[in-house]
Order: structure tokens, then sequence, then C-alpha cells
């Protein structure tokens, strides 16, 4: 039971966290996509930071700037068209800078799928004595969600970490698919503005360097990862279904379970691998469908946000998995945000209308520090009929494993049938030596 006050410790601070935002009210500033009629599809009130570093002559330099009240946003804005295109928010500021917030839906929520800074180091102002006047992307994923017709709030900083810039959002309020022209009352809160999150201690886990294996998995990327502490081997994980919908049906159905290896640093630099098991019951899944992608999002209690996405061969009618990416917290970290992407995998493959199905425990890594490990899997991606599994495709491991028994049955029986030879062949010598009378 919880103490006496504690149940308004949560409130206060949040209150102490909305005053805060309101003090640094100058840097923050309303962003608005409308449509061809006036009607606002986006609306956007935040401010943001970026840190990234950049290569002057005197070597290396960090730099850390504020998106500017003044930023504004740019025509190629869009409230996006059914089935075509989907809703962004494109915001211009500096010497040619640009932050987009790509929106996706589906029937019971949206979110910022993806976030794209474009930066030019032709821009004195923050990047002085740049050797280069290159213009860089980076692009990530986000946890940034929030159910229907709700506005996403964020009272707390949200970081998202992309491969060479850390975009930090503060006291964000962002609603898409606007039904009303304003923001709505009710609200989704973010993950970071709720309470810590508890992440069950487990001893250290020894896990080997990642193995060779064959396609359709890619090998891990070099060097090695560092030497974790050791740990038992946890339980394997709860085996449930996943269905992502979009408006012409089904276009995933999956049944599985999964378990994520992560390995990183500790804040006083011991290095650790510790396994987390997703709990199907306290997971929220959401996904999208296109006609060349299908997504499925899985954003667990722990504040794990875990992401697959699916791609297909049209020339050989085949489908596969194509990308994982994972976000979550870890509170012992050296760097509590853990994030991995990995966009060039090819695993889990069918022909389009099958099933791929394997009984047999599967490891893909996605990055020398990260691994998914997935149970009893079964899963069918964009030609789903009826809601039901097509015909089966096992996996190798599967065949392998049914060989095996065959393999030990057919050297038994070729050992009777040698004793049962060899039993005749003397028998009929040991006649041999006698004569009828």
């Amino acid at each position: 039971m919880a103490a006496p006050g504690g149940a308004r410790r949560q409130p206060l601070l949040l209150l102490f966290l909305e005053l805060a935002g309101l003090m640094n009210g100058a840097s923050a500033a309303v962003f608005v996509v409308k449509d061809g009629s006036g009607t606002a599809c986006i609306m956007a009130n935040f401010s943001a930071d970026f840190s990234t570093n950049y290569i002057t002559a005197a070597g290396p330099k960090n730099v850390t700037f504020d998106l500017p009240s003044n930023a504004t946003v740019l025509n190629n804005s869009s409230c996006g068209k059914e089935n075509a295109s989907n809703p962004s928010l494109v915001i211009a500021f500096g010497g040619g800078h640009t932050l987009t917030l790509s929106f996706a839906r589906n029937a019971t929520r949206y979110s910022v799928q993806t976030l794209t800074f474009v930066y030019k180091l032709s821009d004195t102002q923050i990047f002085p004595s740049a050797i280069s006047n290159e213009t860089k992307t980076e692009k990530s994923a986000t946890d940034i969600m929030a159910d229907i017709n709700k506005k996403y709030r964020c009272v707390s900083s949200n970081q998202i970490h992309m491969k060479n810039v850390i975009v930090t959002f503060h006291n964000a309020t962002i609603q898409a698919y606007l039904s009303n022209n304003s923001f709505s009352e009710e609200e989704t809160r973010c993950m970071q503005d709720g309470p810590s999150p508890t992440v069950s201690p487990t001893t250290p886990h020894h896990s080997p360097s990642p193995p060779h294996p064959s396609p359709p998995h890619p090998s891990p990327p070099h060097p090695s990862p560092p030497h974790p502490s050791p740990s038992p081997v946890p339980e394997s994980p709860s085996v449930s279904k996943y269905t992502v919908s979009g408006t012409n049906g089904t276009c995933l159905l999956a049944s599985m379970g999964l378990q994520l290896n992560v390995t990183y640093k500790k804040k006083d630099n011991t290095t650790l691998t510790r396994v987390f098991n997703i709990n199907p019951n306290k997971t929220q899944v959401t996904g999208r469908c296109t006609p060349q992608l299908v997504t499925l999002e899985l954003q667990s209690e722990s504040s794990t946000f875990l992401v697959f996405q699916f791609g297909m061969n049209a020339s050989s009618s085949r489908f596969f998995l194509q990308e994982i990416q994972v976000n979550m917290t870890l509170p012992d970290a050296k760097d509590p945000t853990f994030k991995a992407t990995n966009s060039s995998l090819r695993a889990l493959q069918a022909t389009m209308g099958n099933s791929y199905k394997c009984n047999a425990e599967e490891q893909i890594w996605v990055t020398e520090t990260f691994s998914v490990n997935i149970f009893q899997v079964r899963i069918q991606a964009f030609q789903v009929e009826g809601d039901k599994f097509g015909s089966v495709e096992e996996c190798q491991l599967d065949e392998n494993n049914m060989l095996i028994p065959i393999a030990v049955g057919g050297a038994l029986a070729g050992l009777v049938l040698i004793v049962l030879i060899a039993y005749l062949i003397g028998r009929k010598r040991s006649h041999a030596g006698y004569q009828t009378i």
C-alpha cells in the first residue's frame, strides 16, 4: 500500500515541471499545419534543443543549440492523403535547417513514426570554423504516440537519439489528425511523465559473442561486443498473438514469444548483459499497413519501444523481416537511453500468402550489443485471408530437428537388420555340421 501522500507526489512533480516549462516559454513555439480549406490537421507546441559534433581545423567540436521561437512551418508540410501519404510537420530555422515530424496512425493510436533532422554545416552561426559545408541528414523512430482524438502531452524532457544528433523535446504538446481544429481536452501522457520505470533485478548474465549465423540472419557487426558479466538463463517468454489491421483488413498475423538481449555499460563502466522478456499482458500493440511495408509496434510499461518492420520482394513473391528498432530505458546504464536499429535484415521469410513457422528458438542479431530471441514463432505479413494463417513453411532449424530422429531411427533399423542377418548366417552354418539320418 502506498504511503500517505505518495499519490500526490507525481502530480506535484508534474506541476513543478509545468511551471518550469512556462518559465522557459520564450523558447517555445506553436506550429500548425492546415489543409486546403484552412482547417488545422496538426498542432504542436514545444521547445527543443539539438546536440551534435562537427570537425574543425583544430579537431572535433561539440555544439548544442536551441530551436528558435521564430522557427517557421514550411509549405511542404502536409495533412496527408488516405492510403497515399501520411501527415507531416516540417519546421525550418537558421541557415536552412529542418526538423520533420512524420505521423502515422492505426484504428486506435497515432504516432510520430519518423523524426528527421537536416542540418547544414555551412551555417557559421551554429557551426563556426567547420571544415565542411555539407548537408547532413539524421533519422530516428520515436516513442511519441497518443490515442486518436487525444493530444500527446510530455512535460518532462524527451530525448530522441539519432546517429550523430540528440534532439531533446521540452514541455511538448503535439496532436495530429485533429477533429475540431484545436488541441483536444483529453490527453495521453508520455511515459517519461509517469513513475520511474522499475526493472526486475537480475544476476549479471554472460552472453557469448554473436555467432556467425547462416542466412537469412546477417552476421553481427564487428568488432565483437564487450565481454559482459555472467548471469543465469531466464525463463522463456510468454507466447502471444499479435495482429495489425488497416483499412483493407489484416496485414500481419503473428504468434510468438519475445526476449531481448541488451549489452551496455553501467555507471561504474562495467559491462553488463541483461535479458528482458516482453510481457504481452503489459504491452500495448500498434502498427501500420502500407502496400510495401507492414509495421508492428510494441510499447511495454517498462519504457521499452520495440518495432518490427516487414518488407516484400515483388519479383520472388516473398515477405521477410527487414528491420528491428528498439528504444528502451536502462536506469543503471551510463547512458540510460538505449537505442539500436538494423534495416538490412532478411529473417522470417516465406512466400506471400503462406506463413513462416519455427518451433525452435531463433536469435536475430540487430547490432553487436542487441539481439532478439524469438520463441515458437508463426507469422504472416501482407496477404492474410480471413484472419487465419496460410500454409506453413517450416524454418531450417525445425527441418534439421526433424532429420535427427529420422537419422537415428534409420541407424537403429540398420543395426537391427545387420544383427538379424548375422544371426541367420550363423544359424545356417551350425546346421551345415549335421547330416540327416
